[in-house]
């Protein structure tokens, strides 16, 4: 499972590292201590936490949300699989993103809760990037 740092979640949350680090001293997200020492997040546990910052609106007061280049970077928080096609949802700061693709594609890209992902719009498609 990919884990994140304080700095990667922050920015997949849309708040400072700052903001990150307090919620993580708080309790708020678990993390744990990779072998050099640096705090890391599970991408599952982050997806979880995303899902519920955003349904609290819990985001940093002032911060602004751009889609530059109408890319959105986040965090897969749901992966539904059907015989020929699947849903991903993904979180990028308060945003949730759903995209209808093939199964075959989500298998490709390696697509899973926790992984981290950018989701491309034009017009009414959204393309999945896997970072």
């Amino acid at each position: 499972m990919q884990s994140y740092t304080i700095g990667q979640a922050a920015r997949l949350l849309g708040v400072s590292p700052d903001t990150a680090r307090r919620w993580a001293d708080a309790g708020r997200v678990a993390t744990h201590r990779d072998e050099g020492g640096r705090r890391l997040i599970d991408g599952r546990d982050l997806a979880a936490f995303s899902v519920e910052l955003a349904k609290a609106g819990g985001g940093e007061e002032g911060a602004s949300y751009t889609s530059v280049r109408n890319a959105f970077p986040g965090i897969v928080t749901a992966v539904k699989l059907g015989d020929v096609a699947a849903q991903v949802e993904i979180q990028a700061g308060p945003h949730r993103l759903v995209s209808l693709l093939t199964r075959e594609a989500v298998e490709e890209l390696g697509l899973e809760v926790g992984v981290e992902a950018t989701a491309r719009v034009k017009s009414t498609n959204v393309h999945i990037d896997r970072a």
